[in-house]
């Protein structure tokens, strides 16, 4: 939302962009200020997911629709689309686009979040409110192509209100992305392995520090493993903590308890020398491609996923990597000497993970709608 639609629109002179959501430490940076003086930060989620603040901040988000009197509003977030659709009813000529980040209904019923009663009436009701939100939206922006399969109210709508805009890689304010791969370090150095983004055991944190423990002890000078990221899950996170203390010597984890800056993360990229997505099999992600592959992808980092067929093939497409099932155990003396013998990205860092495309794509829609 802010690195990439809120960017992208501030590329035309005469536009204003107003961002709220939840604050983060890069709202706070003021390269940021200095590069986007057009752009308004509203921190409106405080506190958990689960926490009553989260109800206060649909007040905060009313008194912004109200003040600023929008000329269209782009909904991230499906809890601001009862109020979206309101704020439409009550006022004519107004326009919102729905950008569907996540199969939404879909995760709640399959993650355990939550259970019983609740996970099936929130699952219903997140059906219901998206449905309502398709009819009345100006358009719908889908994060992935297959959600055009997967939601069944996008079926009744013409094709050219649905648009598929992928989260493909946004470079930082004067970022200089790489031309060639990153390298493997020389025999005696340690590997740094990195696992970035949400961390959860559905994505794979716990198979990622397995991974890393067998594959120390057959790489030439070790492994170092670099955890960044955020975590929701309160027991999960205690556990980590527990094993970052307990193996300091190879382990780093970075954030945790609290939202890390994106150029933070982008460092950490930057000095890897191999990407982890050791996501476990399961529905909600099994057809989607996660937006840390389109960052390892944008830098020349070699990749090991777990097995996906989408993921294979952009693996294939670019030589960026390889495909290991963390399930079960494997051979980490030939594993080192495929790493080795691989010659990854033969054609050069790939051009099509970036954002550039999309964004063009983005505009088209608003001047169809302004």
């Amino acid at each position: 939302m802010r690195g990439k639609f809120a960017e992208t629109l501030l590329n035309r002179p005469q536009v204003q962009v107003h961002v709220a959501g939840r604050a983060t430490p890069d709202d706070l940076d003021y390269r940021l200020v200095e590069a986007f003086p057009r752009i308004c930060h509203h921190a409106i989620f405080l506190g958990s997911r689960l926490s009553f603040n989260r109800l206060l901040a649909q007040g905060r988000y009313w008194r912004l629709l109200r003040v600023l009197q929008p000329a269209v509003v782009i909904v991230h977030a499906p809890e601001l689309l009862p109020l979206t659709l309101l704020w439409q009813w009550l006022g004519k000529g107004r326009k919102f686009i729905y950008d569907i980040q996540e199969n939404y209904a879909l995760n709640v019923s399959t993650q355990r979040v939550y259970r019983g009663l609740v996970r099936r009436g929130v699952a219903a009701a997140l059906r219901w409110v998206q449905g309502l939100a398709a009819c009345r939206a100006a358009a719908i922006i889908l994060a992935e192509a297959s959600y055009a399969d997967e939601l069944p109210f996008l079926r009744k709508l013409p094709p050219h209100r649905v648009l598929v805009l992928e989260n493909k890689y946004q470079p930082l304010p004067g970022q200089l992305l790489p031309h060639q791969p990153s390298k493997f370090p020389l025999p005696g150095e340690p590997l740094r392995l990195l696992f970035s983004g949400t961390i959860s055991e559905l994505n794979g944190i716990l198979e990622a520090f397995w991974f890393a423990g067998q594959l120390r002890r057959a790489w030439p000078g070790g492994v170092q493993l670099t955890v960044i990221g955020f975590c929701q899950q309160p027991q999960l996170l205690r556990q980590l903590q527990q094993l970052a203390a307990e193996n300091a010597e190879w382990l780093t984890l970075i954030g945790g308890h609290e939202l890390v800056p994106h150029a933070q993360i982008v460092a950490e990229i930057e000095r890897s020398h191999l990407g982890l997505l050791p996501y476990r099999p399961h529905t909600s992600t099994a057809r989607c491609r996660p937006t840390k592959l389109f960052e390892y992808l944008a830098h020349g980092l070699p990749i090991i996923t777990s097995p996906n067929a989408q993921w294979q093939l952009v693996l294939q497409q670019h030589g960026a990597g390889l495909q290991l099932d963390f399930d079960q155990p494997f051979d980490a003396p030939a594993l080192v000497d495929e790493l080795r013998g691989t010659n990854f990205y033969p054609q050069g860092v790939p051009i099509d993970v970036l954002w550039t495309e999309e964004g063009k794509k983005l505009w088209l829609l608003l001047d169809s709608l302004v």
